[in-house]
């Protein structure tokens, strides 16, 4: 897509109704450090933030720590993790992930976007939602499922790719807004713009939106 003036106004329009609709949104996933956050993020994969939450204080409680995840019976963490679907495979990756922390990192979580995806199981989008939400640090956009979807809807985007995705919100918003800007409409899909039965009516953004699909 080839970001124009008037997608470029779009979007300034769309984030500064979001800003009114939504000031204080912020991220779903509860947490109490990076690490907490980067597990829990691994964890949301496929599986509701609801989900994520209902299962990491038992986590959190029982392996503290990266070094204490990355020592941990693996079936352990399995069964605690379950719930939250293809736990198997977010078990090990959560494992591995918290074993190169330990090895590489000293046990921290690391804040550049270089270092993040080199762990297992931390794509950009994971990495964006630490750097962002943890750190303060905008290295992008996070493209969830939401984002993807009301981007296109609402007429930012043409693509169906993530990475594409990020790219034309990065180059219609400023710096300042990416970590904001995700948080919020995330939030309004959420609660407003659903995928089958979005409700319009009560929509902030209903006149400058183009409807894109609907």
């Amino acid at each position: 897509m080839v970001v124009t003036a008037p997608a470029k106004r779009r979007a300034t329009q769309v984030a500064q109704r979001l800003r009114r609709a939504y000031p204080r949104a912020e991220c779903a996933l509860v947490h109490d450090s990076p690490l907490e956050l980067l597990v829990a993020t691994i964890l949301s994969a496929q599986c509701t933030d609801v989900r994520v939450n209902m299962v990491t204080p038992k986590l959190y409680a029982r392996y503290p720590t990266a070094a204490a995840l990355a020592a941990a019976p693996l079936r352990d963490i399995e069964r605690i993790i379950q719930s939250t679907g293809f736990f198997r495979n977010k078990a090990r990756n959560i494992q591995a992930c918290c074993r190169k922390l330990v090895a590489e990192h000293g046990g921290e979580v690391p804040r550049t976007m270089e270092e993040l995806v080199e762990l297992p199981g931390v794509g950009r989008k994971t990495a964006n939602v630490v750097l962002g939400t943890a750190f303060g640090i905008a290295t992008g956009v996070v493209v969830d499922t939401h984002v993807m979807r009301l981007s296109r809807r609402l007429g930012l985007t043409t693509h169906k790719d993530p990475i594409k995705i990020e790219r034309d919100l990065m180059e219609q918003l400023p710096k300042r807004q990416w970590i904001d800007f995700s948080h919020r409409l995330i939030h309004h899909g959420r609660r407003i713009c659903a995928a089958r039965k979005p409700l319009c009516e009560e929509c902030p953004l209903e006149t400058i939106c183009p409807k894109v699909g609907l």
